[in-house]
């Protein structure tokens, strides 16, 4: 039977919270505890969103709460023609078309309001319009993106811990982004495309992040990839079911490490509301013959300002 490979992908456009930790943490024991492997990723693709010295703050978050992987780090950014070949394949499949809508233009299309951050399903309007990325930049003038065709019909994504959810991604999203106007390719293709090349086989996450799964899984049919064993848990969220990782700064693992909270807290935390029986203070290898994804709770961890206050107080 091959290992178990599972990956830590955090994005350093931002910094990590607690969220982002217990997270990171129950990705790794999952995989630890079973004699699997870690692969490190950062999803940098997000240039303008990039501040210096992110990507060495990530890493000495990741090493204070005592997580480890195998092999070097991938840097997204570095595998930039090996993602554009998978656009190159879906596009050459007829799977992909030239789209030269912008977020407003989808408004008008849809005749919605500002949403903000919300997602807004796209309307179709340049499937079949232009012959190829070229002729639509020819014809309009404007850059132009690409979009995946997303099939007609429901889709159940069976996942480890949340059980079987269905989506339908057509009905819900349309056809989504591969790659940005700047040639970039686009989150969901860049994951898929990564987790393919590093041989993950199990992607441990947040549950809002499922119906990404739905997304992902058409990618990896169309270009024939194999799926991987979803598992998405509950968030990390404050009394008002607003998650962590929205908050501010002062809650970033950065703030925590920088005011000198002792990590071992973090991790005993993280620990605790995941249903594990450890000490207050703990590290994450010692936690590791406590976890069982079992004993974790179905419902998002609340996370009080009493409980929050004690947290920070841990040196």
């Amino acid at each position: 039977m091959e290992p178990v490979v599972g990956r830590l992908a955090p994005s350093p456009t931002g910094l990590l919270h607690l969220g982002h930790a217990r997270s990171f943490l129950l990705a790794w024991w999952s995989v630890r505890s079973r004699g699997g492997r870690i692969v490190l990723r950062l999803e940098d693709l997000d240039v303008p969103r990039m501040r210096p010295g992110m990507v060495d703050a990530t890493l000495r978050d990741l090493e204070w709460l005592g997580l480890d992987w195998d092999g070097p780090m991938l840097l997204q950014s570095t595998g930039l023609e090996r993602l554009r070949a998978s656009v190159r394949t879906l596009t050459d499949a007829g799977l992909a078309y030239a789209c030269v809508c912008s977020r407003a233009d989808v408004r008008v299309a849809l005749s919605a309001p500002q949403q903000g951050d919300v997602e807004l399903r796209y309307p179709g309007t340049c499937r079949g319009r232009f012959d190829s990325a070229g002729a639509a930049v020819a014809l309009t003038g404007r850059a132009a993106s690409l979009r995946f065709r997303v099939p007609q019909g429901s889709l159940a994504i069976s996942d480890a811990f949340a059980g079987v959810a269905s989506f339908d991604v057509q009905a819900e999203v349309g056809d989504f982004m591969i790659a940005r106007r700047d040639a970039t390719p686009a989150y969901q293709l860049a994951v898929v495309a990564d987790d393919a090349h590093q041989g993950v086989t199990e992607v441990l996450r947040g549950d809002d992040l499922l119906p990404s799964a739905a997304r992902q899984w058409h990618l990896q049919r169309a270009l024939g990839l194999q799926h991987p064993t979803w598992v998405h848990v509950p968030l990390v969220v404050d009394e008002g079911g607003r998650r962590f990782a929205k908050r501010a700064d002062d809650l970033s693992l950065a703030e925590l490490r920088a005011s000198g909270v002792d990590p071992r807290a973090v991790v005993g935390w993280a620990a605790r509301v995941s249903g594990l029986a450890t000490p207050e203070r703990v590290t994450a290898r010692e936690a590791l013959p406590e976890f069982s994804l079992r004993k974790l709770p179905p419902t998002p961890v609340r996370l009080g300002p009493e409980e929050l206050a004690k947290l920070l107080s841990e040196r």
